[in-house]
């Protein structure tokens, strides 16, 4: 057990542990580790910056610094002024080139890797603990708003040019960086939030986890129903997610560097994970359950149809142990996948395939979240969402 207690583990990880280590020790470790780690370099800049200055100021830096107006930034707090100077200067890894690919892919499957965004990769981001910060704040009652918001993520990172410093796929990995360390302040001041069982909330072994499904998962999920890459697009599609996985504050100790690694962080994950809970169940449900919302239906019996079709290809993509463990309702899937490809090879076939990336496109405009008054840099004020003004 020395392992155990040099690694300041969780109590939540430590049923699990012994077993995991014999699949992969070092990997293990690694990512026991980062359970008790958020983001090493912003969290501390909130803790400060929460002590020091108004929400208003705070929301107003935020913006200053990722829309890159300088001169209102220089009235900001050093340490936040610093923080900017910093993630201006690209990783020496990066090479926007490699994004073409990705990008062409993305935009050739759209409908497709929405599809297994939605149904497969968002769920199966809520099988690990950060499912209960999710649940703490009530963030819950606003899965349609965040559903769009995912939506709109990205999209914005597969626009060609998307991650480049002035797009919007840039911002918006940046903006989701403060607002994840704007709720891990919260959350650590909170009297409902246990540290020695659950470690840090939205720690970097979650989120670690949660781009290599965002990426690698997405992948495997989107060819399940349909889409076709290369291995050129493959590797793109890996490329575009580790660098905004790195915009979105994951350190680089748990951000994978290919697609080899994300597949292994994707399964040391679920080795360490405990098993879902009524947290997890409640958010893979109701964004199942959102489906009908975002998409805009709003005859009864037609969401009720989709939403009995969502539960049956997500069921697919995750497989009836995560399905079950999630409390889906009972469903055979066989034949789902292969009927969802059939219909969208149809589609293409009678509509033009041209015709029908551009109506998807366009759908995925509608399905997306963008505010009248552009993209908000507005934090939570209270960690529960019940009682925070808008954001």
């Amino acid at each position: 057990m020395e392992e155990v207690v040099n690694l300041s583990m969780p109590s939540a990880y430590i049923p699990q542990y012994a077993d995991a280590r014999k699949h992969d020790a070092e990997g293990v470790d690694n990512y026991i580790r980062h359970t008790v780690l958020g983001d090493p370099e912003l969290d501390p800049i909130m803790e400060e910056l929460t002590a020091s200055i108004s929400p208003e100021d705070l929301h107003r830096f935020i913006r200053n610094g990722i829309e890159g107006e300088g001169d209102d930034l220089r009235k900001a707090p050093q340490t936040l002024r610093d923080f900017f100077d910093k993630i201006e200067v690209p990783p020496p890894w990066l090479d926007y080139d490699a994004f073409h690919a990705g990008v062409r892919s993305f935009n050739v499957n759209v409908d497709l890797m929405l599809a297994a965004f939605v149904a497969g990769v968002l769920v199966e981001g809520f099988a690990t603990l950060i499912a209960k910060s999710f649940n703490i704040t009530g963030r819950v009652a606003t899965t349609t708003r965040r559903l769009q918001q995912n939506n709109r993520h990205l999209m914005e990172i597969f626009f060609p040019d998307g991650l480049q410093r002035d797009n919007d796929g840039w911002k918006l990995s940046v903006r989701i960086r403060f607002v994840h360390a704007r709720v891990r302040c919260l959350l650590a001041h909170s009297e409902q939030w246990d540290h020695e069982a659950w470690g840090t909330p939205l720690s970097a072994a979650n989120l670690g986890f949660a781009i290599s499904v965002f990426s690698k998962r997405l992948l495997d999920h989107a060819a399940l129903v349909g889409a076709e890459f290369t291995e050129e697009e493959k590797t793109s599609v890996i490329d575009v997610w580790r660098y905004a996985g790195y915009l979105m504050g994951i350190p680089e100790t748990i951000l994978y560097r290919n697609r080899e690694e994300a597949e292994a962080i994707y399964q040391i994950a679920h080795l360490c994970e405990p098993p879902p809970d009524a947290d997890s169940v409640h958010m893979a449900n109701t964004l199942i359950q959102s489906i009908p919302e975002v998409a805009g239906i709003e005859k009864p019996s037609e969401r009720k149809k989709t939403t009995t079709l969502a539960y049956r290809i997500s069921r697919a993509l995750i497989g009836n142990k995560l399905a079950d463990q999630f409390e889906y309702p009972k469903s055979s899937t066989t034949g789902t996948l292969f009927a969802f490809r059939l219909k969208q090879h149809l589609q293409r076939r009678l509509k033009g395939s041209q015709l029908v990336r551009l109506n998807n496109f366009t759908q995925l405009l509608q399905i997306s979240m963008y505010d009248r008054g552009g993209v908000s840099y507005r934090m939570p004020d209270h960690v529960l969402q019940s009682k925070s003004h808008d954001w």
